[in-house]
């Protein structure tokens, strides 16, 4: 591998043996890392997320299997599980997200596994744990979110309504590439594998670690407006009907660059919003303030004058406005890439760079179902001994 590649995991090979989001977005972290991914499909159909729009090749499947090879197993049979051991053989990690237990029949849970195949690091992704009074009830998203807690927190009570993304899938996924990345670190050490282990509900609940800590410490339980009451977050209409978001944080200084950007004694000199904690205290009535003042300009004029005031401060983008950003286009933050059935797959580029160098030039279009196939079986029984090779 060039020292200068950010394909740092250039030389790891990577089974991904998932479905819908956690698990292959962990693998694709991995492959834009320079792994090799080879992900694991059921005959005909492969990952559901293929079909959720149309045919097997839909906008929720090419979001997390960039960079991938597809291998069809039917491992109801004998000897496609027999071919799924020569692979995990040959790999450095596996990653599984199936529910506790369902994968016994096949010979691939963990305590099978790892004593076949002792270096290879096992990920195990779940909704609830691998035991406990809910460990086989299904688990999706919206589940994790709100049995953690972190869901109560954009929900209001009055008129619960679920909003944005899928928030628990990728950020299980997250947690379990941190786990695999430092278990393969572990390997240097002992030249064995490790057994990492993460569910959706646990991940969510680190993921909120803030929120938990200021009840551990105040015994306030915090509702959806608290983050940005302390954080003085806002969000606005202006004039043109253009949104813009704020996000004054505690350095008083941005406080007073708000002041001279919205020219209104009225408001400096209001004893409710003398110091920061008045602010958060009266986080309303400031808000309800500050509206029809950001109402009477239009967007533009705004951006200029926050940004001469030094103001942390975005416009609210829609996905098409963010990519014709100017710093987003210049962090290049769209990546297009090429299948030769399929044609141009518009995606995202990984943010992380190393030595000045992103990765991207160099991955592929998600595959289409059974793709690498027909090649990875012919390099299985390439490995195999001559004694042991089929016709």
């Amino acid at each position: 591998m060039n020292a200068a590649s950010p394909n740092v995991l250039a030389g790891y090979r990577v089974i991904e043996h998932c479905e819908f989001i956690s698990g292959p977005y962990a693998a694709m972290l991995l492959g834009d890392l320079g792994a090799e991914v080879i992900k694991v499909e059921r005959p005909g159909r492969g990952d559901p997320f293929r079909s959720f729009e149309h045919g097997l090749y839909g906008p929720q499947f090419q979001a997390f299997n960039r960079n991938k090879k597809s291998l069809q197993l039917d491992l109801e049979r004998p000897s496609e599980r027999e071919l799924m051991h020569e692979l995990l053989e040959s790999a450095d990690v596996y990653i599984q997200n199936f529910r506790p237990g369902a994968l016994e029949r096949f010979g691939l849970d963990a305590p099978t596994v790892r004593a076949k195949h002792p270096r290879l690091v096992y990920c195990a992704i779940t909704g609830f744990g691998r035991d406990g009074p809910y460990a086989h009830r299904p688990a999706y998203d919206t589940v994790g979110q709100a049995l953690s807690g972190y869901l109560s927190m954009f929900v209001a009570r009055d008129a619960p309504r679920m909003v944005g993304p899928a928030t628990a899938d990728s950020v299980t996924g997250l947690y379990a590439t941190n786990g695999v990345l430092g278990a393969l670190l572990a390997r240097h050490a002992t030249g064995e594998g490790r057994l990492v282990e993460v569910s959706m509900t646990a991940a969510m609940a680190h993921f909120s670690i803030e929120q938990y800590q200021r009840y551990f410490a105040t015994g306030d339980v915090p509702g959806p407006s608290d983050r940005s009451r302390v954080s003085q977050s806002f969000a606005f209409r202006c004039a043109d009907g253009k949104l813009l978001a704020l996000h004054l944080s505690s350095p008083s200084k941005f406080w007073d660059g708000l002041l001279a950007a919205i020219e209104s004694p009225q408001i400096a000199s209001d004893p409710r919003f003398a110091e920061r904690m008045d602010r958060v205290r009266h986080a309303e009535e400031l808000e309800a303030a500050l509206r029809p003042i950001f109402a009477g300009r239009p967007r533009g004029e705004w951006l200029q004058r926050l940004d001469r005031a030094d103001v942390p401060h975005a416009p609210i983008h829609a996905l098409d406005e963010a990519l014709a950003d100017p710093q987003m286009r210049h962090l290049d933050v769209e990546l297009r890439l090429h299948h030769p059935v399929e044609g141009e797959v518009r995606s995202i580029r990984s943010p992380l760079a190393f030595d000045g160098q992103r990765a991207g030039a160099d991955m592929a279009a998600p595959p289409a179902l059974n793709e690498h196939g027909a090649a990875i079986r012919a390099e299985l029984a390439a490995r195999r001994p001559d004694t042991e090779r089929k016709p």
